[in-house]
């Protein structure tokens, strides 16, 4: 008999909670903690509203925590680029208001300006009943008290990949904080047993952090999308990292602090123990991108997909080892097993071709797993060029044709 297992999307869905404002133990109100910063010596300083500050040290470099560097550093790394999220549905302190927790990353900064857009889950701004949040606020690592609260506002998602980008502007906290854009590893080369550091809301209590590895570089899961009426099939990683509610939309970082993936779901069952999943990086980042592209400042709140019309099916997978690197992996062969009739890519790529690589504007990816493609193709815009290397029969052919607006969907 097969156990059937509930897999969840990891937020607090009504989520009754007061942020703590903090009070401090200053003798008065000009002498109250204006925000926390960490300096270019990596120094820790308390800043009061009065101007004046107190070093308390170098806490990266404490030795009670010296027998894991690379742990402690690359948490502190992502520390700075992560942030916590809460949401509000309906009217705040209203019975029929509804709350959720989650988490984000700080993907683009432009720190001077006090300007950000920031990657997360997008079940997290989302209700089935009320739609996207229009009272969403971000607070940083360090500063998770009502005073800091920063506004953010919804740039565009996508509900099948479960991906939404936030913007923030103007702030001044940003300007006056040790905030940093995560640094990002290609998920393509994440390999099973590698350090998986998950950073996130756990709760709605603020952001902590929990540590374990990758079960499974990629694999496809079941689950319902966020408007509770549909099921998608959604491409993630397996790690045994502990993630809970109000994790959804944190980073999940190696041992040097890079992004590999945006944690979305975990499974609950009574049988099962830290299986959770994570939005690889690749994806994650090419869907935030896309969504930047074609709806910040637009009339679009939607992902914009390049269909080329292609069905396509993995012909051999085997595992390789990698001798230098010492590291086991999967390698597919991509076949393509239908064209579309009349899709942008009929005629230029034919049934039985093998893909072996993918060239868009100026960079080459050798397709060596079927989801290349899929993740590829997510960088497609109008009015550009795509070239396919293809083994056919016994030659090798290069194809190439434009993206143009009839195979491009809202998804």
């Amino acid at each position: 008999m097969k156990n059937f297992k509930k897999i969840s999307i990891v937020t607090v869905a009504f989520l009754i909670i007061s942020i703590l404002t903090f009070t401090g133990c200053s003798p008065s109100d000009s002498h109250r903690v204006s925000g926390v910063t960490v300096n270019e010596n990596g120094e820790l300083v308390i800043n009061y509203s009065d101007g004046s500050n107190k070093n308390l040290g170098n806490t990266e470099q404490n030795p009670s925590t010296s027998e894991e560097p690379s742990a402690t550093l690359a948490t502190s790394t992502g520390l700075r680029s992560s942030v916590s999220v809460f949401c509000t549905f309906g009217e705040i302190n209203t019975p029929n208001a509804r709350y959720s927790a989650g988490s984000g990353v700080i993907f683009k900064l432009n720190k001077s300006k006090g300007s950000a857009f920031i990657i997360t889950n997008y079940h997290v701004i989302y209700d089935a009943d009320r739609g996207i949040s229009k009272d969403i606020s971000v607070y940083l690592y360090g500063s998770e008290y009502n005073d800091w609260e920063i506004k953010a506002t919804y740039v565009g998602g996508s509900i099948n990949y479960d991906i939404a980008v936030l913007y923030v502007e103007n702030s001044d906290l940003i300007k006056n904080s040790s905030v940093r854009a995560v640094d990002i590893a290609n998920s393509d080369y994440v390999s099973v047993g590698q350090t998986a550091i998950a950073i996130g809301n756990a709760e709605g209590s603020g952001l902590s952090v929990s540590s374990g590895v990758v079960s499974v570089d990629s694999e496809y899961i079941d689950m319902l999308t966020p408007d509770n009426k549909t099921t998608a099939s959604f491409r993630v990683m397996r790690i045994d990292t502990a993630v809970n509610h109000g994790n959804s939309g944190g980073g999940l970082f190696n041992c040097n602090g890079e992004l590999i993936g945006i944690v979305n779901a975990k499974i609950i069952d009574e049988n099962v123990e830290n299986i959770g999943y994570a939005i690889p990086s690749a994806l994650a980042v090419a869907v935030a991108d896309n969504i930047i592209d074609n709806c910040f400042e637009k009339d679009c709140s939607t992902l914009q997909r390049c269909l080329l019309g292609v069905t396509i099916v993995t012909t051999n997978s085997s595992a390789i080892y990698d001798e230098d690197r010492g590291l086991v992996s999967i390698v597919e062969s991509v076949g393509v097993v239908e064209v579309s009739e009349g899709s942008i890519a009929y005629g230029a790529i034919q049934a039985d071709d093998i893909i072996i690589s993918a060239t868009l504007n100026g960079v080459t990816k050798d397709i060596t797993r079927q989801f290349h493609i899929i993740d590829f193709m997510m960088n497609a815009r109008v009015g550009d060029t795509v070239q396919f290397t293809v083994l056919r029969g016994d030659d090798t052919v290069s194809v190439s044709f434009e993206i143009t607006e009839d195979c491009v969907t809202s998804y």
